[in-house]
């Protein structure tokens, strides 16, 4: 049985579905009232869970878990509820570590790029204690992630218990199907396809530092398909813990995404500039890229997909069907 906290969430399905065939597969999330169901609708689920019910749902399955993925969070990062992001995104994640080490659970859990802050120390993966006290997120959701990394990796300094398999995936800016419900939060790759879509040219932020032409800000984007990838290799290698980068190892920039989409319609490029909003901009990132020289030395073997190849597989294969979910 593997649980997947979050499951109804952008990376919660898209990893249940490389999971399928493997065991029973348990959700535990909420869906509330919009399409996050959708997200669900093509799996073959042994069942779906409160958050509130999952630890009790976890003691009387005990012996049947193989592992946990926990995806489950507030991912917002413009999220100001800091005593929410406290409850859901770290009380949430150590209480689980906890279980998994009890009771000899594997477990693999997302943290996220956003730990990095400004990127001024650096997109290295080093987990020692000395490493992450470097870093300096820029927001409470980012700092929320981190507390989670620091704490772990400082039990695992001190020789605490810790789960069997204890994995982190630092998230980079990932964007594919069954992201629909994220609000702003989409990828910019989905907010560029609707509004050319809708007859509209693409907005980008304008660059509001030195040196850095408008649209020429970048990140590092990966394909979803890509993430799963790696989640189900460190489920197949249990004996791999760690925090590890989860991105390709290769900036673009987001001219070159809203490039990438129009060509995967067929269309030439329309664009037109915002400037950031004034309360993101003293803490926007202008460049993001993972180191992915880790994750390589822990032995995983597979290729990232170039940008404009998962671009192209995601509007031509989701998006411009009528079925959209994956």
């Amino acid at each position: 049985m593997f649980v997947v906290t979050g499951g109804a969430g952008f990376l919660g399905s898209n990893l249940l579905a490389g999971l399928e065939g493997r065991g029973d597969l348990v959700v535990a999330d909420r869906l509330g009232s919009d399409e996050r169901w959708r997200n669900l609708a093509k799996r073959e689920l042994a069942d779906v869970v409160r958050p509130e019910d999952l630890f009790s749902f976890l003691d009387g399955a005990h012996g049947r878990v193989e592992a946990i993925f926990h995806l489950g969070a507030i991912s917002a990062t413009t999220e100001r509820d800091a005593d929410a992001i406290v409850a859901n995104n770290v009380r949430l994640t150590l209480d689980l570590a906890e279980w998994c080490a009890r009771r000899s659970v594997r477990l693999i859990y997302a943290s996220s790029a956003a730990t990095y802050g400004d990127g001024s120390a650096g997109f290295v993966d080093d987990h020692t204690p000395e490493a992450l006290a470097a870093l300096r997120p820029l927001n409470a959701y980012g700092w929320s992630k981190h507390f989670v990394d620091r704490r772990i990796a400082r039990l695992h300094a001190q020789g605490a218990p810790l789960p069997p398999q204890c994995a982190g995936l630092k998230f980079f800016n990932v964007y594919g199907p069954n992201e629909y419900h994220k609000g702003p939060m989409r990828s910019v790759a989905l907010q560029v396809w609707e509004r050319l879509s809708a007859g509209q040219p693409a907005r980008l932020f304008r660059s509001h530092r030195p040196g850095v032409a408008d649209g020429g800000q970048q990140r590092d984007f990966i394909w979803v398909d890509d993430c799963v990838a790696v989640m189900l290799w460190l489920l197949d290698n249990p004996r791999v813990s760690g925090l590890f980068n989860c991105g390709t190892g290769k900036a673009r920039s987001f001219l070159d995404l809203a490039k990438a989409v129009s060509a995967a319609m067929g269309q030439p490029p329309r664009l037109e500039w915002t400037d950031t909003p004034a309360e993101l901009r003293e803490k926007y990132q202008y460049f993001t890229q993972a180191d992915a020289g880790r994750l390589r030395g822990a032995g995983f073997p597979g290729r990232f997909t170039e940008l404009e190849d998962g671009v192209l597989y995601y509007v031509r294969d989701f998006l411009q069907r009528e079925d959209r979910y994956r």
